[in-house]
């Protein structure tokens, strides 16, 4: 097999990725935009040494549930892979990623039930992170995101998965940052001013925080108009911050936040408690689908415990610990980001809850010291999933339930088989639709021993 080469093919299934997976003598081939079902004349864009990958030349025959895309934008822009897939297969699609991931990772003989559905299937997203650059002729500014595979921008006008509004902003950012003489950034020598947009929308009342990241170490003029200048234009913005980010790295916000114009929070609700969301808060990006894990965890407690102690780990602003609060007796939550906790501190003082106990520390260092053991523990690391260290000491401090919160098939199924080598058992595993036309899926698992 070369490059160039060129083949008929049925599309058997979708990698973890969101490619679809063709084979040919043998040889794995991952096609892009591909669907379960499709036949598909492809050509091979590269080959390694286990694998090849492909672009589509023609589709002969589509899968019965392949659908129009909603965005016209959906070839060139890498974040909603899978909306020419309909929705309902999107679920089927998901559900087969977290059941294969528990088998051939975890190896759990373990039938994963039908993906929860997001309540909203657009304009669900209220975290929007665009990455700013500009042409370079004119330089006119860029923002949108990146293609597939690429830090190359796509310019988008309108994307139907966030609220309107960010597309409102977005372009006044477009448009006037040369007003202000405030340059988009260029990645490859880390040379401009604006390197990304972060824009915070409440769910709950539609207001917006608008966070500028700049590749400077403090707000100068021209930028501190510029953000009054977008504060007066919208109604709805409720404060403008600026980041701080001078690293050439990938990561997106700098360890500073200086909020210019407003306040440096918006308001959320989740389960009848009030969230205050700033520029470097942990939330999740589809609040709706968010209140459906909580409650599915909420309720788990209520139904199985009376009064329990619990333990809300990798706690970003305390969330499950202040969802939780009212069917527990105490609650200790554990987070290593110094401005999270201090948000949380404040949501609980704005919902007067004092049953939840805060720590600023990293959670499998706290969990080293103390003897305690608690009759529920929340596990909801980041994407990399939990250290063999905290996953040791969760399984010490247990009585005898884990409740563990991923975002991550892979690497769930390898913290759970770790776990079940040390002797616990996997009840159940859910998987929720947090990011509706992408691969990714949110999962709930019931861990018991």
């Amino acid at each position: 097999m070369q490059i160039n080469d060129e083949f008929e093919v049925k599309i058997e299934k979708l990698s973890n990725l969101g490619t679809g997976i063709a084979r040919v003598e043998g040889i794995v081939i991952f096609v892009e935009n591909a669907c379960p079902e499709d036949v598909l004349k492809i050509k091979i864009t590269k080959v390694n040494k286990n694998y090849a990958t492909a672009k589509i030349l023609e589709i002969i025959e589509p899968s019965e549930h392949r659908v129009e895309p909603f965005c016209a934008m959906q070839k060139v822009c890498g974040a909603c892979q899978l909306q020419f897939i309909d929705y309902d297969y999107q679920l089927e699609l998901k559900r087969q990623m977290v059941e294969d991931a528990m088998h051939s990772i975890a190896h759990l003989d373990i039938e994963v039930p039908q993906v929860v559905p997001s309540p909203e299937k657009t304009a669900y997203r209220h975290k929007i992170q665009y990455p700013i650059s500009r042409t370079k002729v004119s330089r006119r500014i860029l923002a949108g995101y990146y293609k597939p595979q690429t830090h190359e921008i796509v310019n988008i006008k309108h994307c139907p998965i966030q609220p309107e509004i960010c597309d409102e902003i977005i372009e006044f950012i477009r448009e006037r940052c040369f007003d202000f003489g405030i340059s988009g950034y260029i990645e490859k020598n880390g040379i401009g001013d604006l390197r990304h947009v972060v824009l915070r929308v409440s769910a709950e009342n539609g207001k917006v925080l608008v966070t500028l990241v700049v590749n400077s170490k403090k707000v100068f003029d021209r930028l501190k108009d510029f953000c009054e200048a977008i504060f007066d234009e919208f109604e709805k913005v409720v404060g403008v911050c600026v980041n701080f980010n001078t690293k050439r790295t990938n990561i997106i916000l700098g360890n500073e936040t200086e909020c210019v114009a407003g306040q440096d929070f918006i308001e959320e609700k989740l389960l009848d408690k009030t969230f205050k969301i700033g520029a470097e808060t942990f939330f999740q990006v589809n609040p709706k689908s968010a209140e459906n894990i909580f409650s599915y965890v909420k309720n788990y407690i209520k139904d199985n415990f009376e009064k329990p102690t619990v333990l809300d780990a990798y706690a970003g602003i305390a969330t499950f610990g202040i969802c939780t609060s009212d069917v527990a007796e105490h609650i200790v939550s554990v987070e290593e980001n110094k401005e999270s906790v201090a948000k949380a501190r404040e949501v609980l003082k704005l919902n007067n809850i004092q049953n939840v106990e805060l720590h600023c520390m990293d959670t499998a260092k706290y969990c080293e010291k103390i003897k305690r053991k608690f009759d529920v523990i929340i596990l909801d690391p980041p994407r990399k999933g939990c250290s063999q260290k905290s996953l040791e000491e969760a399984l010490r401090l247990s009585k005898g339930t884990i409740i563990y919160v991923s975002c991550n098939p892979a690497t769930l199924a390898r913290d759970l088989k770790i776990l079940t080598e040390h002797g616990a058992r996997v009840e159940s595993v859910q998987p929720f639709d947090m990011f509706c036309h992408t691969y990714h899926v949110e999962s709930v698992a019931i861990v018991t021993f």
